[in-house]
């Protein structure tokens, strides 16, 4: 590969094949079931360009698994399948024929959770779990909570945290969850690869190229994958069934959350109420509303998500929540910001009897209140 890539390097070959394939990606934007509005049309053509970002940041600037470095696969403004908005995401890129390190302290975020993965969204479609630590398993030093984890395929015997990998393990993911981003401190966490060299070497064209290459299968995969997953909710819409729990496994899911997906559409003059009967027992829950793309809409200027801290309950114990275009004056209002037509989910994390959730649809009058 190395004489030919240099040449297509120089050439600008790769270039031009790179572009070729980011063209392609555009398809699953137009496809037939896709909503053709202004708005939905908009952020479909600006979802490509955040895969791309996210894409080049895990293939090229933070691909080196010799020196790894963790960077935010979901945040702000860059978001995957039904990304949650009370979680800080971050990725390292791991060779499993390695050890590695990470070093962290624990912070005050609600939920932590580590997990070492194989495969990829640009390559099979699956983000397949090889090991997996709870925070409420991890030994911590100090009043900081300081720790270390290391990263291999046998344990350790000095070992006090350790994560397991495999042969095809090549990531390393970390959820953090917050109920109240403004009161919460996240862990502080670093990688390092055992007995790597002093420094890593030259960008080569040979890098670059394949850097590039598996940015557009990433953005292609990706926005295939949760295309199809829009897709498939549409025999369901206005409803919240549990989801396919081993799908979401597959796909890189928290195996200590269940997960509830589904699309929903209103009119002007509708609501749809989400009610759960009786709020179980569980270290955290949200329900977040997405567009049609599976992105979170835009939490940071409107209330599109509630959680086990900012939910109102209802006497009894349970929870309603009212999705809508305007105010209808009730505690848990969350808004379409614009939209007539998206995706939500629903997450239990850590609950041992889950409830599931009921749904309606009710129609509001001129000053927002319920006919």
């Amino acid at each position: 590969m190395g004489s030919d890539a240099t040449q297509a390097v120089i050439s600008g070959q790769a270039w031009d094949e790179f572009c070729d394939a980011l063209k392609r990606a555009g398809q699953q934007v137009l496809r037939a079931e896709t909503p053709a509005t202004e708005l939905d049309r908009a952020e479909g053509w600006r979802y490509l360009t955040r895969l791309l970002r996210i894409g080049l940041e895990m293939h090229l600037e933070f691909a080196d698994p010799d020196f790894p470095g963790f960077f935010a696969p979901s945040h702000e403004t860059g978001k995957i399948g039904a990304d949650n908005p009370d979680n800080l995401y971050m990725m390292a890129r791991i060779n499993g024929a390695h050890g590695y390190r990470i070093r962290g302290t624990r912070g005050s975020v609600s939920y932590l959770s580590i997990g070492t993965q194989k495969g990829g969204y640009e390559t099979d479609g699956k983000m397949e779990q090889t090991g997996f630590i709870d925070v409420a398993d991890l030994q911590l030093d100090g009043a900081d909570g300081r720790f270390e984890i290391v990263l291999s395929d046998v344990r350790p015997a000095d070992a006090r945290n350790w994560l397991r990998i495999e042969a095809a393990s090549n990531a390393v993911i970390v959820r953090q969850t917050f109920m109240d981003r403004s009161q919460e401190r996240p862990a502080q966490l670093t990688i390092e690869r055992l007995h790597k060299d002093a420094a890593p070497a030259p960008l080569s064209a040979a890098r670059l190229t394949q850097g590039l290459g598996n940015a557009t299968r990433f953005v292609e995969g990706t926005a295939q994958l949760f295309a199809n997953w829009a897709q498939s909710y549409l025999p369901h819409v206005n409803q919240l069934p549990l989801a396919d729990q081993a799908l979401c496994q597959r796909v890189g899911g928290d195996p200590n959350i269940l997960y509830y997906h589904s699309a929903w559409q209103l009119a002007p003059d509708e609501a749809l109420v989400i009610h759960v009967a009786r709020v179980p027992d569980c270290r955290f829950w949200n329900l977040q509303i997405n567009n049609w793309w599976m992105e979170s809409l835009d939490y940071r200027h409107q209330r599109i998500h509630l959680n086990k801290h900012s939910a109102q309950l209802d006497a009894d114990g349970g929870v309603t929540m009212v999705l809508s275009h305007r105010d209808p004056g009730h505690a848990n209002w969350l808004h379409t910001t614009g939209h007539d037509i998206g995706t939500m989910c629903l997450r239990w994390v850590g609950a041992a009897e889950p409830v599931h959730p009921t749904t309606r649809v009710v129609r509001l009058g001129a000053q927002g209140e319920w006919l």
